[in-house]
């Protein structure tokens, strides 16, 4: 018997392997593309970017022992051993990581610095959205004046032409090509890996750069000018917050593994490959990474970096995507288009509008700044600053969540939060350089973000403040003779309990109400997905009226349709064409003495006009909804 099972178990445990393998393989594709790229432009930027250093043997060392520590503390340490254990119920990224420190019972002051925290967090990763594609691609296409200063005048417009080329294929989603993204990223790192080993075989003592002494030597013996060199050597640490954000796409296991057995080895193989090379050939600090390519592999490396950093700016696109969608449905960002691009895949997303922002912003970068070098300049201090965001909340979940003692929590926290303070430190005069332009871009999201929740928090004290309490409308309405009508009226309400404006109007001018009535409120759950079976309460306080809340996780798409097909209560057995939606449709005034200031009321007013009507957002059959409007003053 014993041996008739064995077979059983060898087949088990190899099919487990190969799914691990698999997952392995797609998770190299989309979490590493970011850092993975880094090496296309870090290591010029130390020697010969705005603060570089001379190109001498200590300088060489030194960096190379910054930038093989970095990528031990910050990404290895707090990343993969720290951060990435923080996960909400599987899901990670700085508004889960958020949303779970909210959760965990903290006092309420505390709870508005985690918001304030999470939020501009959030919107740092939105400048990270704009200035990654534009650097990584022209970083890439840069490599084509190495072989022929013929293509000088082109790399701007080919560059363009890439990313119009990369954001117009945003609508048809990565399921087709989602395959190939894996095993190209891990053609790119073997690739990355050979050209370094080759290098490195020619001089193999700078290996000793792994001792960190040659780090405080190069700090002690350049002063401040090697402390600007941090700024620079943060480069290689650009996509460790992917590491985070694509926890709910991938498990901690298939991450850490690509980590420590593909990414990390073939990152560190380059970079002292190049290091190789700047000691060998001091003149090749115009662009080490594509002279350590031998010349009959130029272009076809120049055409794998190209693809290896759009699959880069792919990941981050589709991560400022999830991150939008997360903020609609916390409440943050007012409703808009979402489309899934993938049947089998839930986190495929494409949010047009964000999209075409992303592409504007992204192009006028590329056409403003015109070589990456000088994106460099404004490339880090979004990241530098969401890094210590990143610490500080995770600080409170290692105290609230995990229940780590202070002292622990403290040195943890304060270990990390001394090398995010170094590099931010370093990269603030980048901006002057243009480091400007992202955080420009995040405090305007964060702007959006603070006046859409709180116009909407008054909009809801507003509407409370003029409705009944839903039960006692009710029962006067049942003393009452009203003509009834077959079916059944949804009303969706933003608070349960509270009398919905499109219920008074439809009383007032049709002088109706229907045989069965629920009023619908949809709550967004600081976890990333409710189970079907906890989706719905119903409280029945009348024979036909019936108040149903639906719950959704910040990562769901309501669909208010497939929510009442699931409620089993038979009052709600209604055919789905005897069913009619009525909506609230408010026009917003501003009031002399409003609640909110003149500019901030008319950017709300400006994104509650353009947000995305309810019919679409909720999935409910447009022809058979009615909107009933009114005027609010605020």
């Amino acid at each position: 018997m014993a041996d008739l099972e064995h077979p059983s178990t060898d087949a088990e445990h190899a099919s487990s392997n190969s799914r691990l393998a698999l997952l392995c393989l797609t998770a190299l594709g989309v979490v590493y593309g970011d850092i993975g790229t880094s090496p296309l432009y870090a290591v010029r930027e130390c020697f010969n970017g705005a603060h570089g250093v001379p190109v001498n043997a200590a300088n060489v060392l030194g960096v190379l022992s910054l930038i093989v520590w970095t990528l031990i503390i910050l990404v290895t340490l707090k990343y993969h051993l720290y951060v990435l254990q923080a996960d909400n119920h599987g899901e990670g990224g700085i508004l889960a990581m958020m949303a779970l420190a909210r959760g965990s019972g903290i006092r309420p002051n505390v709870q508005k610095v985690v918001l304030t925290l999470g939020l501009f967090g959030a919107a740092l990763l939105y400048g990270d959205g704009m200035i990654t594609p534009a650097i990584s691609v022209l970083s890439a296409v840069e490599g084509l004046e190495v072989a022929t200063p013929i293509f000088t005048p082109y790399v701007v417009p080919i560059t363009v032409a890439i990313l119009i080329l990369l954001f117009v294929f945003q609508s048809r989603g990565t399921t087709r090509v989602g395959i190939v993204f894996g095993p190209i990223l891990l053609l790119w790192f073997l690739f990355m890996a050979a050209i370094g080993a080759r290098s490195v075989s020619h001089s193999p003592w700078v290996l000793a750069a792994f001792n960190p002494a040659h780090a405080i030597r190069f700090l002690v013996h350049n002063g401040f000018k090697g402390y600007l060199v941090l700024g620079a050597v943060f480069l290689v640490t650009t996509g460790g917050e992917a590491l985070y954000a694509d926890l709910g796409h991938f498990s901690e296991l298939p991450i850490q593994i690509d980590w420590f057995s593909v990414a990390a080895p073939c990152l560190l193989l380059n970079y002292f490959g190049q290091g190789a090379l700047l000691l060998r050939d001091p003149s090749s600090v115009d662009n080490p990474f594509f002279h350590l390519i031998p010349p009959w592999a130029l272009y076809p490396g120049v055409v794998l970096a190209t693809v290896a950093t759009v699959i880069a700016s792919q990941a981050v696109i589709s991560g400022v995507f999830s991150l939008t969608r997360q903020a609609v449905q916390l409440g943050f960002l007012p409703r808009t288009r979402i489309i899934h691009t993938s049947s089998q895949t839930v986190g495929q997303i494409y949010v047009p509008s964000v999209n075409w922002m992303l592409l504007a912003a992204t192009a006028t970068l590329v056409i403003g700044f015109r070589r990456s070098t000088n994106l460099a300049s404004a490339y880090g201090i979004a990241i530098s600053i969401t890094m210590i965001i990143t610490t500080l909340l995770a600080y409170m979940v290692s105290r609230h969540v995990w229940h780590w003692r202070r002292g622990t929590a403290l040195l943890v926290t304060g270990l990390f939060l001394t090398a995010d303070l170094a590099f931010f430190g370093a990269n603030t005069v980048k901006i002057i350089d243009g480091g400007w332009f992202p955080l420009l871009g995040a405090v305007a999201v964060a702007t959006i973000f603070t006046t859409w929740k709180t116009g909407q928090s008054i909009l809801t004290t507003l509407q409370r403040e003029g409705s009944l309490p839903l039960q006692d409308f009710v029962d006067d309405l049942v003393r009452g003779h009203v003509t009834r009508v077959p079916g059944l009226a949804v009303f969706m309400s933003s608070e349960p309990g509270i009398m919905p404006s499109a219920l008074l109007h439809n009383l007032r001018h049709n002088k109706v109400l229907h045989e069965q009535n629920i009023f619908v409120t949809v709550q967004t759950e600081d976890v990333p997905r409710i189970p079907d079976r906890e989706r719905s309460v119903v409280d029945s306080f009348a024979p036909d009226f019936h108040i149903l809340v639906l719950r959704y996780g910040f990562m769901e798409d309501p669909d208010i349709p497939a929510a009442l097909a699931q409620v089993t209560d038979p009052r709600f057995n209604v055919p789905a064409s005897m069913r009619t939606f009525l909506l609230s449709d408010n026009t917003l005034l501003h009031a002399k003495s409003g609640r909110l200031t003149p500019w901030r009321f008319y950017l709300f007013s400006f994104l509650y006009r353009n947000e995305l009507r309810p019919t679409l957002f909720f999935k409910l059959p447009f022809n058979q909804v009615i909107e009933i409007g009114r005027q609010i003053q605020m």
